[in-house]
């Protein structure tokens, strides 16, 4: 699922201010709501994605939203559109603790990331310890449930907004 808020162009943006983030969601993302509720709570990814679109009609923000099962899809969307975006947020989900693909791509694109996440992952199991991104973002925000998301994205762009 590709869904971007209002296809600003990447040229130009920099000069009027926008700052482009490319939201990703990682595998089983597409069942909030209905998934371990217990866990992930109530709240669908439509409803999170409406979240940060409320946030960027307040901010200097354009929204590319991205949600795959597929590893190597989103290996291919990092490589393709984040390339074009100043920034990544990313909820990597299962991939988090098993993806030197995904790793290897925010690599490559050398893009300023957060890594975010609806629980806290150093609270659960012991092999959801160890993400594989950790050590090559910006930050990580954990734990929050969907608010996760909102702060990681209002993070995201004050940093942008400092670098520039």
């Amino acid at each position: 699922m590709v869904r971007n808020r209002n296809a600003v162009q990447p040229q130009g943006d920099k000069a009027r201010g926008i700052v482009r983030i490319a939201v990703i969601h990682g595998p089983n993302l597409n069942l909030l709501g209905t998934r371990e509720t217990d866990k992930y709570g109530t709240v669908s990814l439509s409803t999170i994605n409406d979240m940060l679109e409320e946030i960027a009609t307040e901010h200097p923000i354009d929204l590319v939203f991205f949600q795959s099962n597929s590893e190597g899809d989103l290996v291919s969307f990092i490589q393709e559109t984040g390339a074009q975006c100043d920034g990544l947020v990313i909820n990597p989900a299962a991939y988090t603790h098993t993806s030197v693909a995904l790793r290897d791509a925010l690599l490559a694109v050398a893009k300023p990331t957060v890594e975010v996440h609806l629980t806290n992952p150093d609270a659960r199991e012991p092999f959801r310890h160890r993400s594989l991104i950790a050590d090559i973002v910006l930050g990580r925000v954990a734990g929050f449930g969907p608010q996760s998301y909102c702060l990681g994205l209002l993070g995201l762009l004050r940093h942008v907004q400092e670098e520039r």
